[in-house]
């Protein structure tokens, strides 16, 4: 049977023997590392984890996938490195709009993840980090007259300076209020008790920015390469 070396999350033992009965592979990198949702029993309690396992580079992965994981006799610690394990931060339920840098993606996935689990101050937080990064990409680099150093700075400014400049469609502008006062209040105060006029700017402000242009460029090159085929 496969063996593991990990912290049990469940009867908080360090570096504890988990035997691990069953594997699936939910993502490949590389077209070579596989990713596996584990399920192990802790030696100590007898209760179960499910692990999040991603092949090493160190590691022989050719012959984990010719075996097996769970049909690995040795210590799958020569083979996987330990992401993490499944838990209620796994419920988040809303996804990042599509095409987003990767940057910004992981940002909004940490305040889905947030919310998901009701640190609504963690989650506004996250999400107005979506919004600044996002929106300072949209300043001209040049300088432009009325745009300060401070309002560059300043998402506070920055976002009535581009709602004013035609940058930012107008019909955001009321929802946009969020981020000063939600916003403010989950970062500073601490009393948010719920993000979602945030996560709905957010996410709006950046399917705008994002996803919409890359759609229909795809979109472009779709009709582009219809268009030079052969009839």
């Amino acid at each position: 049977m496969a063996e593991l070396v990990a912290n049990c999350p469940r009867c908080a033992s360090r570096h504890i023997t988990f035997d691990i009965t069953a594997a699936k592979v939910y993502r490949i990198d590389y077209d070579w590392q596989n990713w596996y949702e584990a399920f192990g029993i802790c030696r100590n309690c007898g209760r179960t984890t499910i692990f999040i396992l991603s092949e090493s580079r160190a590691g022989d992965y050719a012959y984990v996938h010719k075996t097996g994981l769970v049909k690995i006799e040795k210590s799958l610690n020569n083979f996987v490195d330990i992401k993490g394990h499944i838990s209620l931060k796994d419920s988040a339920s809303v996804s990042p709009p599509e095409f987003l840098p990767k940057e910004i993606d992981a940002v909004f996935r940490e305040g889905a993840t947030c919310l998901a689990v009701g640190c609504y101050n963690a989650a506004g937080t996250m999400f107005r980090l979506c919004v600044d990064l996002a929106t300072r990409s949209m300043l001209p680099s040049e300088e432009v007259a009325g745009l300060s150093a401070k309002i560059r700075r300043d998402l506070g400014l920055r976002l009535p300076w581009l709602f004013e400049t035609g940058r930012l469609p107008d019909f955001l502008r009321d929802l946009s209020s969020c981020i000063k006062e939600d916003g403010n209040d989950g970062a500073h105060a601490g009393t948010l008790t719920e993000a979602d006029d945030l996560l709905d700017f957010t996410s709006v402000l950046l399917e705008r920015i994002y996803t919409e242009p890359e759609m229909l460029r795809l979109a472009k090159e779709r009709r582009d390469a219809r268009r030079t085929q052969p009839k």
